[in-house]
């Protein structure tokens, strides 16, 4: 299946794709809806604007009051232009929908598709400051874009898991390592066998910051996610060894065994905490 270079994800995002039997949209439907905007060089006066500077308009209405939330998983429509009018993406073009979780994309759409219930199709003129930038990565459109964006559905993510009462330090009665990794047994496991640095694991997890902010959650996205434990932070290849089938566990993982007290940009620094449920050792 063909996937967009330029939907609007994070590098970190993992992204699924769901193409349905057959395109929504007619030949002239289509061909229509792959032409620049007459007003796509910049907003027009009765363009409604945000504080950020996001600027939309509406192009249909939708149908209920209800709106997705940053949390939750969208399933859309849509086409990108720069503003001379070169378009660079569309999944209307692919007669494939895209669905991800609007947290995982550039500023304006999370944003922006707060704006719309479902239905809707909004035009976005997005600043390249909620975009990609004025100097993205290679072959990354910049500056200003404008998106037709249509809001065909969307799915409520689970609620977030509750903040941790001992969060901002391991309690006295947690097991530590000589690496400095500590660690808590929530729930007992049903297996007997633990994984290797070489093992695919299925987890389930949700990290916070001593200070009890969230940065992540496979629960509050409510998919499981698996790896190998060779590939992760050196507080999880760790940690996971210690567990086995159906346990969960909370470890307070030291910045040098996370992303470090300077990490890369939007990684978060110091000490996390992580609760990790282990449901398989894939293999």
């Amino acid at each position: 299946m063909k996937k967009s270079r330029f939907l609007p994800v994070l590098a970190s995002a993992g992204i699924l794709f769901h193409a349905p039997t057959m395109s929504l949209f007619s030949k002239s439907d289509t061909a229509e809806a792959l032409v620049a905007p007459s007003d796509v060089a910049a907003p027009p006066e009765d363009a409604q604007k945000t504080a950020t500077g996001l600027a939309s308009k509406v192009l249909k209405a939708g149908s209920g009051d209800e709106k997705p939330a940053a949390s939750d998983t969208v399933t859309v429509h849509y086409t990108g232009w720069t503003t001379d009018g070169k378009r660079f993406d569309s999944s209307v073009e692919r007669g494939q929908p895209a669905s991800f979780p609007l947290n995982g994309v550039i500023k304006g759409w999370t944003e922006g598709l707060q704006l719309m219930v479902a239905g809707e199709k909004r035009r976005f003129w997005i600043p390249g400051n909620l975009a990609y930038g004025d100097n993205p990565r290679p072959g990354a459109p910049k500056g200003m874009l404008v998106f037709d964006v249509e809001l065909l559905s969307f799915k409520k993510a689970p609620a977030p898991p509750a903040v941790p009462e001992d969060v901002a330090a391991a309690p006295a009665d947690a097991l530590t390592t000589k690496s400095g990794l500590a660690s808590k047994v929530l729930k007992k496991g049903t297996g007997s066998t633990h994984p290797t640095a070489e093992s695919q694991v299925e987890v389930h997890y949700s990290g916070w910051t001593t200070d009890g902010k969230m940065f992540d959650s496979s629960v509050a996205r409510g998919e499981s996610i698996t790896f190998g434990l060779n590939q992760v932070i050196a507080g999880w290849t760790e940690g996971v060894q210690l567990m086995v089938e159906g346990e969960k566990r909370r470890f307070w993982i030291p910045g040098n065994l996370a992303y470090g007290d300077n990490p890369r940009p939007g990684a978060p620094k110091g000490m996390l905490v992580f609760d990790v449920e282990l449901i398989k050792i894939a293999k």
